[in-house]
C-alpha cells in the first residue's frame, strides 16, 4: 500500500515542501530511505521502529521504502522522524487514520514514541505558510516558538500516540493561541550595561550616540583599561526596540542555530554577539558541512563586538568586507550555496600597539616601529573605510573616577536615539532600509545635500585626508544622522564638521 504525507526541509533560512511517500509491500523484511538522505535520516529507520513498537502499534514486518521528494535536494536532521512514522501506520487499513494528508508534520521520535524538539521550526512554518499550508502538527517544546506565527493552526503533540489518536478523531487536540509580540518585547529592554556606571568619556559616548542612532560601525582606539569594552557592552541600552519583522528575522537565524530559548520562542531584544579573537573564520561567517549560520548572522539587526581587533587573523577580518557593505553574507560549498542575513552594526576595539601605549603622555611605549606596523596592518585600508566612526578612548582621570557626579543613564539617551530613528523610519517608510547607515548612492544624494559652506568645507577634508569615495559617502552620512538627533531638517557646517573628526583616526595612526 502507498500513502503520502507532507513535511518541511530547510535550505538556509527559507523551507521547502517535502513529499514523505511511503510504500509498504509484500517481502523479506527491509526498511530503506532515499531522497538525498544525509546520516541522521538514514537512522531514523531505528527510531521510527521502536517508537512504532513502544507506541503499542503494530510495525509491518514488510518491504518499507521511503522517498523523500523531491530527490535531488540533500535533506538533513532528525525532524521527519514523526512524518515518516505517521505515513508507515497509515498504510495499515486497520488504524483507521483519517486526513493525514492535511497536516505537515515536524518532530524527531525518541524511542518510547516521544516526539522531541527540532531546529528551524520558525522559518519552515513561516515559508510553509507563504506555501499556502494552514495546519501543523509539531513538537509540545515548539510551541513557544510558532505562537507568533499567525494566519495558521499549530497542533502541539508530545508522543507517537497522541498524533495517531489526535488523527483517528479519539483524542481533541486544540490550536495553539497567538501571542503578541508587543506583550513580551517590553519585558526584554534595557539589556547590558548601563552608560550611568561609566565615568568621563563624553567624546566616546557621544559617538556611541551616532552610531545607535544612525546604524553606524565604529572602531575605539585607546590604551588598555580605558574602558572600551565597558563602552561597548553599555551600547546595546540605548539601541531602538526591534520590530516584530526584525524579530523574526533574528528569531529564525537564532532557531536554525539551535539557540533559541524555547521558553522566549522569540528573540525580543537586539542581539550582541561578542566571539573572542582565536574564531575561525567558519565561525565568524558561517558554513561547515552544513552550512549554518556564523557570528555575523547570529548579529544580524544586531551588534558584533570584536574586542583586540587587529588579534584576529588577517584574513578573518578581510571576510567582513561584503557583509559590512551589502549586509548580507553568500556561504558557497561544493553541496550548497546559501544566502544568510549580516546586518549588524560592528563595533571593534583596540589598542593602538601591542603593548597598549604608543601616543600616551602617561607611559612610554615599548614597541618597536616593525612591531607597530606588523600590529596595525592586519587592519586593512577597506575595512577602515567601511567603519563610519573612528574615535580615541583616552585613560580616565582619578577625579573622574571619584567623582560623584551623575552620568547621562541609558536611558536618556536612548531617547534621543529613538526620536532620530523616528525620524528615519519616516525617511524611508518606501525603502527597504530604516537607517542613515545602510542610505545607498541615491539616496545619500537626496538626504545629504549641502549649502555651499557644508561643501567647501567636506571639499578641503576630502583633499587633506585624502579620502576615499566611500570615505566621503560615509562623513554625509553621519552628518546626516547628527542633523537627524539635533531634529534638524538639513545638515549644517557644524554636522559636517563632526562627522569629518571622526575620520581622522586611519590618517593618525595608518601613514
Amino acid at each position: 500500500m502507498l500513502t503520502k504525507v507532507k513535511s518541511l526541509g530547510l535550505k538556509g533560512i527559507e523551507g521547502y515542501k517535502v513529499d514523505v511517500e511511503t510504500d509498504v509491500s509484500n517481502g523479506l523484511p527491509h526498511f530503506e530511505i532515499v531522497g538525498l538522505a544525509d546520516t541522521a535520516i538514514k537512522e531514523a529507520k531505528e527510531r521510527v521502529r521502536s517508537a512504532i513498537k513502544n507506541s503499542a502499534f503494530e510495525y509491518p514486518v514488510k518491504r518499507i521504502t521511503i522517498n523523500l521528494a523531491p530527490a535531488d535536494i540533500k535533506k538533513e536532521g532528525s525532524i521527519y522522524d514523526l512524518a515518516i512514522a505517521v505515513s508507515i501506520l497509515a498504510c495499515n487499513e486497520e488504524n483507521e487514520i483519517k486526513n493525514e494528508k492535511d497536516y505537515i508534520y515536524i518532530g524527531e521520535l525518541s524511542f518510547d514514541g516521544g516526539v522531541r524538539k527540532v531546529k528551524g521550526v520558525l522559518p519552515l512554518m513561516i515559508s510553509a505558510r507563504q506555501l499556502g499550508y494552514k495546519k501543523f502538527i509539531i513538537p509540545q517544546e515548539n510551541v513557544t516558538e510558532a505562537s507568533f506565527i499567525d494566519g495558521i493552526n499549530v497542533y502541539p503533540v508530545s508522543s507517537l500516540l497522541q498524533t495517531i489518536k489526535f488523527l483517528k478523531g479519539e483524542e481533541k487536540i486544540e490550536p495553539i493561541k497567538v501571542c503578541k509580540f508587543e506583550d513580551i518585547k517590553l519585558e526584554k529592554q534595557n539589556k547590558g550595561l548601563d552608560f550611568a556606571n561609566v565615568k568621563g568619556q563624553k567624546m566616546a559616548k557621544r559617538a556611541l550616540e551616532i552610531a545607535a542612532a544612525g546604524g553606524h560601525n565604529l572602531l575605539m582606539i585607546g590604551p588598555p583599561g580605558s574602558g572600551k569594552s565597558m563602552l561597548a557592552k553599555c551600547f546595546p541600552s540605548i539601541l531602538p526596540d526591534m520590530t516584530f519583522d526584525e524579530a523574526l528575522e533574528v528569531t529564525k537565524i537564532h532557531s536554525i542555530a539551535g539557540e533559541l530559548d524555547l521558553k522566549e520562542g522569540i528573540v525580543s531584544a537586539r542581539p550582541f554577539r561578542s566571539p573572542h579573537h582565536t574564531a575561525s573564520t567558519v565561525s565568524l561567517t558561517g558554513g561547515g558541512n552544513n552550512s549554518k549560520p556564523g557570528e555575523i548572522s547570529l548579529a544580524d539587526n544586531g551588534v558584533l563586538f570584536l574586542d583586540e581587533f587587529p588579534e584576529y587573523s588577517r584574513h578573518t577580518i578581510e571576510t567582513l568586507r561584503q557583509p559590512l557593505e551589502d549586509g548580507i553574507i553568500t556561504v558557497a560549498r561544493s553541496n550548497a550555496t546559501i544566502t544568510y542575513p549580516a546586518n549588524f552594526t560592528l563595533i571593534a576595539s583596540m589598542n593602538p600597539c601591542p603593548c597598549g601605549n604608543y601616543g600616551s603622555k602617561d607611559r612610554e611605549c615599548r614597541c618597536s616601529a616593525g612591531q607597530i606596523t606588523k600590529y596595525l596592518s592586519k587592519l586593512s585600508g577597506p575595512i577602515m573605510d567601511r567603519i563610519d566612526i573612528h574615535i580615541e578612548v583616552d585613560n580616565v582621570t582619578y577625579d573622574q573616577l571619584n567623582s560623584d557626579n551623575k552620568e547621562e543613564s541609558s536611558c536618556e539617551i536612548k531617547k534621543r536615539v529613538d526620536r532620530a530613528r523616528k525620524i528615519q523610519t519616516e525617511r524611508f517608510k518606501n525603502d527597504k532600509n530604516h537607517c542613515n547607515a545602510k542610505m545607498s548612492v541615491a539616496q545619500t544624494k537626496m538626504y545629504c545635500k549641502l549649502d555651499k559652506t557644508c561643501d567647501m568645507l567636506l571639499r578641503n577634508a576630502f583633499e587633506k585626508l585624502k579620502l576615499s569615495a566611500r570615505a566621503h559617502d560615509r562623513i554625509l552620512k553621519v552628518a546626516r544622522t547628527i542633523a537627524d538627533l539635533e531634529g534638524k531638517q538639513n545638515i549644517e557646517a557644524s554636522h559636517i564638521a563632526e562627522a569629518i573628526s571622526y575620520r581622522t583616526m586611519d590618517r593618525k595612526y595608518w601613514q
